[in-house]
């Protein structure tokens, strides 16, 4: 097995409201990703775990929410691990839209 691909996306909002808004934006980030689709999103406190599926191919990871930053920990199965750069740095962007971005905006 590969190791993970880790990404660690800072934020200012406290750990509350850092997983409220994941909670309600990671599918909606996800559905903008047409090759992909979440297949299991399981909460226990500020950890979540996941399955997705993208391109024929699953890959699990967990998100753990901090106070001040989220860490990302991706598993991808060895046919997605070319795009492992590729997936970093979308992992990043959208997690820091989701962690940053005004409520009302």
């Amino acid at each position: 097995m590969s190791a993970p691909l880790v990404v660690s996306i800072p934020h200012r909002l406290g750990r509350e409201e850092a997983v409220r808004r994941l909670k309600t934006g990671l599918g909606r980030a996800a559905a903008s990703i047409p090759v992909m689709q979440v297949e299991e999103e399981r909460w226990s406190g500020d950890t979540m775990n996941f399955r997705i599926r993208a391109l024929g191919q699953v890959a699990s990871g967990q998100v753990d929410v901090s106070e001040d930053h989220v860490k990302v920990e991706v598993v991808l199965p060895w046919l997605l691990q070319r795009f492992a750069e590729m997936a970093q740095a979308t992992i990043k962007k959208r997690g820091q839209l989701l962690l940053t971005k005004d409520e009302g905006k």
